[in-house]
Formats: C-alpha cells, structure tokens, sequence
C-alpha cells in the first residue's frame, strides 16, 4: 500500500504545528506543510521535525491560485486539512480585507483546487478523499448565561474576522453540495497550549505577567470562553478525517467554561508558583475599555462528536493551563524573536479599519 499524503494549509501556526507534530509522531502518512510565513507562523515550531524524512514544506500563499493548482498537482493529497487563516479578532477590527482575502478568496481557491484533483481520482480513491475545513465557534456570535452552541445553531457573526470564517463554512458546505466534494466542517472553541503566538489571551498575560507588566483585561473580564487544548483539537480533527461523514459539521469543545479574569488569575498564581515575583501577580492586572463588538458568551456542544466519532477531551484546565505557562518559561528563544520583531504586545483593534 502506497504512503497516505496529507496536505495541510497553515502548518507554521499554532493548530497547526501541533497537527504537523501528531501525524509524523503517530501516523505513515507523507505530510505537506503549506504555509506563507505570514507574521502568526514561526519555523522554530517545526524545527525539530524539518528534517523529517516524510515532511514536506512548501511556502505557498493560499492566496495564490496557481500555487495552490500546482500543490494538487505535485502531491495528489489524499487528506487535506485547511487551517490557514487570519484569526485575531482585534487585527481583523483594523485591517477587515485581509481576513477577507485569506479566510474567503484562500478558502475558494483550495476548493478549487481540491476539486479539480478529486474529479481525477478513481473510485477507491475518492471514496478515501476527505477535504477538514477548520473553522471557529465565533460564527455563531454570543450566548447568553444559558445554552451552548451545537452543529444547529444559526450563524450570527459579530467581527470582520468571525464574518469571514462564516463566509468560507458556507463556501465549503457549497462545494460539497453542488459538486460533490467530501468535505468536514469543524466549528471549534478558543484553543490553547504551546506555540501560540502571543496576540491572544493566554501567551500574551503569561509573557506580560512574567516581566512584570500590566496584565490589560478588557472590560470587567466577565467574557466567558470554551478552552480547548491544542493537543485535543489536533485529534478530534484527525478523528474527523478517519470517520467523519462526509458532508458533516461538528463542534469541538473542551468543556472548560472560563471568564477571562478567571483565566487571567489562573494564569496569574501559575507564574507566582513558578517564577515567584516580588509582587503578586494579581496585583498588576488593570481593566481596559472593551473591544468593539466583543461577544460575551461562548460554549460548545460537543455531543455529536463524542456519540459519533469516540472523542473527548483528555486535558483538563487547570492542568493544561499551569503546563502552557510552563512551556513558554522554558522557551524563551521561540517566544523572544517575536517580541523584539514583529510583535511587541502592543493593544490591536481600537480603530476602524
């Protein structure tokens, strides 16, 4: 039997890296790593494996149609797991077209491409072909107290970059429907764990808190998140690619409800344990004004894919949380290169863009 291929937008990033990692530790399969290098990637995420004898890394924007044409027809995939994307919601407050361009235009061109390349396959084969859209649960906007997201729940997104993700699920569930293509949506919860660069919440107040600084919480920290370990998610996408029914949504979530300030405070004790202060600290958080149109409440249902494909989360919180701070304690150079580059911890997305 010949090598399964997997080809996978968006390898150089968090869920990404983490899903590169996985299928070279524990599967056969050739793996593909399609990135642009754009500013969220980091090579030094895959540094231990680029010399992998079954690693592939080919920087291609998706973005580029004739590049993505030319990745079909060189590697013929037999998996294709689509994450490349813009995702922080504040960039996409500043800079809406380039979540645009990526998230929706990228989407329809490896659509595109992957139905040209499964319109060629034989029966066998396209009967093993599977196209893994990841998406996020911010298309379905914000809950209130009560009630959780599930495969059902209407789309209502409430930023450019939550828009954008809805625009590219509706392209993918089109081309599955009018032609065919056996596609898996995934709509999953905030996600955390190593290598994630520090814009978002949990990498940002670990790094803030352990130089000492202001720990900024937008409003009164009372937004309320579904954390998902990055470990987890890897699999449950890995899940879907094995026995997920073509054509199917499911939701991914950790089962792990969180407000921001109590993130923040987790956050917060983990470093006085591990790198002890002269201040606590809890001491240096301060409230911000909040971001535009900030959802309050996200929460999953992750049923169907427990009944269905046999997943669950194996991390908990707390656990997973204190281990994530520990891994950027013990991995400065990855995480230094960004903040004196192209990333300082600035605020983003306080203007119109």
């Amino acid at each position: 039997m010949t090598t399964p291929t997997v080809l996978l937008t968006g390898g150089a990033g968090f869920i990404g890296s983490e899903l590169v990692h996985q299928l070279l530790a524990e599967t056969e399969a050739r793996v593909v790593n399609v990135d642009a290098l754009t500013y969220a990637a980091n090579p030094l995420s895959l540094e231990d494996v680029k010399d992998h004898p079954r690693y592939v890394f080919e920087q291609v924007d998706v973005n580029d149609r004739a590049g993505v044409d030319r990745l079909f027809a060189t590697y013929a995939p037999d998996t294709v797991y689509h994450l490349a994307a813009e995702s922080h919601v504040d960039r996409s407050i500043d800079a809406p077209l380039v979540f645009v361009e990526t998230n929706v235009v990228g989407t329809a061109n490896m659509l595109h491409a992957a139905r040209t390349h499964f319109d060629t396959l034989p029966a066998d084969a396209k009967e093993r072909f599977r196209f893994i859209h990841i998406s996020t649960d911010e298309v379905f906007g914000s809950l209130g107290p009560e009630g959780k997201f599930s495969e059902t729940t209407a789309y209502d997104p409430s930023s450019p970059y939550s828009a954008s993700k809805a625009a590219s699920d509706h392209l993918v569930r089109a081309w599955a429907r009018t032609f065919e293509l056996p596609v898996v949506v995934s709509n999953c919860s905030n996600n955390y764990g190593p290598r994630q660069f520090p814009e978002k919440l949990i990498p940002l107040m670990t790094l803030k808190g352990l130089e000492g600084g202001a720990l900024p919480v937008y409003g009164d920290g009372s937004n309320v998140r579904d954390w998902l370990h990055v470990s987890d998610h890897a699999r449950a996408l890995r899940r879907m690619a094995e026995a997920g029914e073509p054509g199917s949504t499911y939701c991914v979530g950790g089962d792990a409800e969180r407000t921001n300030l109590d993130v923040v405070h987790g956050i917060c004790d983990a470093l006085d344990a591990l790198r002890p202060g002269d201040t606590p600290r809890r001491e240096l958080i301060t409230f911000v004004t909040d971001r535009p149109g900030h959802d309050h409440r996200y929460a999953i249902d992750a049923t169907k894919l427990h009944s269905e494909l046999g997943w669950k989360p194996q991390h908990d919180f707390s656990t997973g949380l204190r281990d994530t701070v520990s891994w950027y304690l013990a991995n400065e150079p990855w995480w230094r290169a960004i903040l004196e580059g192209r990333y300082r911890g600035e605020r983003l997305g306080v203007r119109g863009g």
